[in-house]
């Protein structure tokens, strides 16, 4: 019984927490996502249990992602920051244990027999001393839990920047795609305008016969010049484009892509992508990675403000030795040669000018942020995830009417050329019919390329990405 006490009273000291318990922030979002974004939707499969394999469609895209999470450098850099952040929980995880190191020493010493204390003594005494040991220096008895929140806030900062990577990955991926989509869409609209441009030429050389025969009018010559003069330009502007977007690609992939590279899909067809559930707002914390590492560093400030509390309260630590010394190597070991020291150290807080206070308050502040900063990450999560909704509805509804509106302009367009040849109407009207097509043509593009990259930013928005 005399054992048990003592044992109960250093287990219920060992137990003492200072730390504020962590709680989750309430949710600063609605509880659902707007109607109109989401309404009208059918019920689809959660984002993170499909991998990005299998969500993109187009085999180049495939290829270029998997080089890009294998390469990349930034995401090299995420990856030893995760290494570098495990060896400081695992120096910060030591200190809850005592350190024990060994020692073995020999020393040869020649003392004169008048310095030792013999009157009229003369020479010398000629001595060798052997020692060994195992010591603990400086062990803190963690009776407040300093050492053990440290430790813990450690361990927290280690879980934070393993998420940090894990959304750093789903950045990466969300990129590839979307600069891969602006290429294509740049390449699209690139054989829109060569071809735009090789008929004007021909359109250009008619109108030349024409004004030289007399059937046409020089006005209507310059005017077939403008028009592929626009037409050219828009070329100019979209190889530069395509340049730029490839360069980026080149960067985000980690360098070239060994060739040769399966078949693209026009834009046309990379919507083909398995149909996405929303879920709740809710479901964000937990699915995204950039969520739970704001989670993460907000139990790592709170830890922080335990051991903080802590240092207002009496340290604890014990200094302690056991070994043999002897002057005899061969005896060393022998019981009567043992020799042990033991000696706890206090050490009490009196008059610290407010140091112990102000990194309280310190630590307490950085509570604040990390509550605030999860609440705005969560937050932002929640109006990514609400964009891409919307933009899923209504640029679906776009592409349908811009496609509609595209083969209506091409009929315009159709009919004024007719009109011209027929003499109806003048060449102005071509001009504009011609200006309209090319025009309503590169506009659907884009918008086909808006709707596929909001797809991917939905999909990435609602955690997926991270598996295969």
């Amino acid at each position: 019984m005399r054992k048990i006490v003592p044992a109960a009273a250093l287990a219920l000291l060992a137990g003492c927490n200072l730390a504020p318990p962590h709680e989750r922030p309430a949710l600063p979002t609605a509880g659902e996502y707007p109607a109109e974004s989401a309404g009208g939707l059918a019920p689809g499969q959660r984002a993170t249990e499909i991998g990005w394999r299998a969500f993109f469609a187009d085999p180049q895209l495939e290829v270029l992602i998997g080089q890009a999470l294998q390469r990349n450098r930034d995401l090299a850099v995420a990856v030893a920051q995760i290494e570098e952040a495990r060896g400081q929980y695992r120096i910060q995880r030591a200190d809850q244990l005592p350190t024990l190191a060994t020692t073995g020493d020999a020393t040869r010493s020649r003392t004169p027999l008048a310095a030792a204390g013999i009157p009229g003594a003369t020479g010398s005494i000629t001595q060798t001393r052997y020692s060994v040991g195992v010591g603990v220096t400086g062990f803190e008895l963690d009776f407040w839990g300093r050492v053990r929140n440290l430790s813990e806030a450690a361990r927290r900062q280690y879980l934070a920047t393993v998420e940090a990577e894990r959304a750093f990955r789903l950045s990466l991926v969300r990129d590839v795609a979307s600069t891969y989509l602006a290429l294509r869409e740049a390449s699209e609209r690139i054989a829109l305008a060569e071809a735009t441009v090789q008929s004007r030429q021909e359109g250009l050389r008619i109108a030349k016969r024409r004004l030289d025969a007399g059937v046409t009018s020089a006005l209507d010559y310059r005017q077939s010049e403008t028009l592929l003069t626009q037409a050219e330009t828009e070329l100019a502007a979209l190889r530069l484009t395509r340049s730029q977007s490839e360069n980026f690609l080149g960067v985000l992939t980690g360098g070239p892509v060994p060739a040769p590279l399966p078949e693209a899909l026009p834009l046309a067809q990379q919507t083909q992508s398995p149909v996405l559930a929303a879920g709740l707002p809710s479901d964000l914390l937990v699915a995204r990675p950039d969520i739970v590492a704001a989670e993460e560093r907000l139990r790592a400030a709170r830890a922080n403000i335990g051991a903080a509390r802590a240092a207002f309260f009496p340290s604890i630590s014990l200094t302690g030795s056991l070994g043999f010394a002897s002057v005899d190597l061969g005896n060393l070991l022998g019981s009567d040669h043992l020799s042990w020291s033991f000696g706890p150290s206090i050490k009490l807080p009196i008059f610290d000018f407010g140091r112990n206070k102000g990194n309280l308050t310190v630590a307490e502040a950085r509570e604040n942020i990390a509550i605030a900063t999860y609440e705005r990450t969560v937050q932002g999560a929640f109006r990514e995830v609400a964009d891409a909704l919307a933009g899923r509805r209504y640029l679906a509804e776009q592409v349908a009417a811009q496609e509609r509106g595209t083969l209506a302009t091409r009929r315009i367009a159709d009919l004024a050329r007719t009109r011209y040849r027929e003499g109806v109407a003048g060449y102005l009207e071509v001009l504009d019919a011609e200006r309209n097509l090319f025009a309503a043509e590169q506009a659907l593009m884009q918008i086909r390329r808006a709707q596929a990259d909001n797809l991917v930013t939905l999909y990435v928005a609602l955690g997926g990405g991270l598996i295969e």
